[in-house]
């Protein structure tokens, strides 16, 4: 490794205000009015599942992805359930999808009966690598489920083209990645379906937990509107056993408000993105960081901003970011195929290298659209510290 050089051309002017890594209160101030008042009218009229404000927010989601069906449900986990359910996956069946992702991914395969078989993901982007994809197809294969990990999406156009070979359809994990688009396509209309969370911390967060579908087929969309009502259609006439996985018509409300101002939150985030990009620049030059940016044909959301630390750094940065009260996490210490609830699967360490080694570097800084750029100055500058404390102790 080259040796670093530190910018030392700051006055030190935060002191010790926290930054935290997400923070939810500056962006209700801003929608505050807007929301309350709906909250209020839900309340009073007493109507809180499913109903019209369910059924709005299906219609301006699908029309936001660029798909002609919604399908609202409880959960961005349920989302991811309810199409394998739809497409009748179980026992036998083997879905791919990446060991580098949110553990709903995986956990909803297994929630069928079928099994999760992974493949190691791209080193830059951290989304499922298409090149593994077609050695790891059997004739038990029966879906792709790619993730758009981060706020970028996985690179379609070769996953669309092995599921067509093959008879399959694609499952989109947009959770991280409502916004996102590929060649000019968004998330969401990607695939035959996609499963989006509204988990308060995601772009799109509501008020609890949350989630939706799309879809670009009418009949699907039924019957996964069907199993979320525990397969009832009309009421107390059952087709088939499906759960309760309604969405809250409080969630439906303040969502709909939400998603108004979702393209000009994701812009902030690009705006964020681009500032830490400079300010690292500016304040530190070397390797010891790699910072994430957007594909070429990609338009990225950042859901997160997260970077690689180099030389096994990553834990003692967090220390030292925390003690300092500047927020950050780790996503996700343990892949997937090394967590002890998949230990039948029959994976080890060096099964899926990339995703190991992510999984020790990866580090995700303070993101969110109202982070100012004296806090982000903060933290890189404490990010800088923390690497030319490194040099001297290892000079010493």
């Amino acid at each position: 490794m080259s040796e670093a050089t530190f910018s030392m051309e700051w006055p030190e002017s935060w002191g010790d205000r926290p930054v935290p890594a997400l923070d939810l209160k500056a962006q209700y101030e801003t929608i505050r009015d807007e929301v309350e008042p709906l909250v209020l009218r839900i309340m009073r009229d007493q109507a809180f599942v499913m109903g019209p404000e369910v059924s709005g927010l299906e219609a301006e989601m699908a029309s936001y992805c660029q798909a002609p069906f919604g399908v609202g449900c409880a959960s961005g986990s349920d989302a991811l359930l309810i199409p394998l359910m739809a497409w009748e996956i179980g026992p036998g069946d083997e879905v791919i999808t990446t060991p580098y992702s949110f553990f709903a991914t995986a956990g909803a395969i297994w929630r069928t009966g079928a099994k999760p078989v992974f493949v190691d993901i791209d080193p830059v982007s951290f989304n499922i690598n298409p090149d593994l994809i077609e050695a790891a197809i059997t004739d038990r294969t029966r879906v792709l489920l790619p993730v758009h990990l981060y706020g970028q999406t996985a690179d379609m156009e070769p996953i669309r083209r092995l599921a067509a070979q093959h008879g399959m359809p694609v499952l989109e994990d947009s959770a991280q990645a409502i916004g996102a688009e590929y060649r000019g396509l968004r998330s969401g209309n990607l695939g035959e379906v996609a499963a989006f969370s509204f988990y308060p911390s995601k772009n799109l967060g509501g008020f609890g937990d949350g989630g939706m579908i799309t879809t670009h087929d009418e009949q699907l969309a039924k019957r996964m509107a069907r199993i979320r009502m525990h397969g009832m259609e009309p009421r107390y006439y059952h087709h088939e056993v499906g759960f309760n996985s309604r969405l809250d018509a409080l969630q439906a409300a303040v969502l709909r408000v939400k998603l108004r101002h979702l393209d000009n939150w994701s812009n902030g985030r690009r705006e964020v993105a681009q500032r830490y990009h400079e300010l690292f620049a500016k304040h530190l030059h070397d390797d010891v960081l790699a910072l994430p940016f957007e594909l070429e044909d990609r338009h990225h959301v950042f859901n997160q901003f997260v970077v690689r630390v180099r030389d096994g750094n990553r834990d003692a940065l967090k220390e030292s970011l925390g003690r300092q009260k500047i927020g950050s996490e780790i996503y996700y210490p343990v892949p997937l195929h090394m967590q002890k609830c998949f230990a039948t699967l029959g994976h080890g360490p060096g099964d899926f290298p990339i995703a190991e080694t992510a999984a020790l570097e990866t580090l995700a800084l303070p993101m969110y659209p109202e982070l100012g750029a004296e806090a982000q100055e903060h933290v890189v500058r404490s990010i800088a510290r923390f690497f030319r404390e490194q040099r001297s102790a290892r000079a010493a």
